[in-house]
């Protein structure tokens, strides 16, 4: 049941905007200095009747971080005073990096992470994002003309050393110049 303390909206749109700004405030267990929502995880909420839903798509099927990202919601989501609340996880349409906000972006690349390069006007118009997977050296991920910048020092100058950084969504990369290494989110 939604609690109908006066700190909670009464109205359905004030109360759905309430639930979002919540939801902003939690992070991803894995990267945690971007919220659910500026990566693109958190995808709606919805009222019905007197239950919130939640809705949340993971950064690829087999994410390890959705158990935890559903508990965060729910807690949460009680300690507003919202005691009528479920997490529904959705796969279709998949995660996209697309999804990413331009801040969340700036934040990645602070924390050390090489940010995906946004998708071009035509492959959103397209759709298709072709993905290689078996080059030793560099992955063409469709959009990723060329090596990512390392978020250290800005170079280009850069080499894959493992298709999986420290999470499966991240490759691992070396900055030859600086010569970090640094994780690089892969773009989906």
């Amino acid at each position: 049941m939604v609690s109908t303390t006066a700190s909670l909206p009464p109205e359905p749109a004030a109360l759905r905007q309430h639930v979002f700004e919540l939801l902003e405030q939690i992070p991803d267990p894995e990267i945690p200095v971007v919220s659910i929502r500026e990566l693109g995880i958190l995808r709606d909420v919805l009222l019905d009747g007197e239950t919130v839903e939640v809705v949340i798509t993971p950064t690829y099927s087999g994410c390890p971080a959705m158990q935890a990202i559903e508990e965060d919601v729910l807690a949460a989501l009680r300690a507003a005073g919202i005691t009528q609340a479920r997490v529904r996880t959705v796969l279709s349409p998949a995660w996209s990096t697309d999804w990413i906000t331009p801040e969340a972006r700036e934040k990645l690349r602070s924390y050390g992470i090489a940010p995906p390069a946004p998708r071009s006007a035509e492959e959103n118009r397209s759709g298709g994002v072709k993905v290689e997977f078996f080059r030793p050296q560099q992955i063409d991920f469709g959009r990723q003309s060329a090596p990512p910048a390392c978020p250290q020092c800005g170079s280009r100058h850069t080499e894959l050393l493992s298709q999986f950084g420290s999470t499966s969504c991240k490759a691992l990369y070396r900055c030859l110049d600086c010569r970090e290494p640094f994780d690089y989110f892969k773009p989906y």
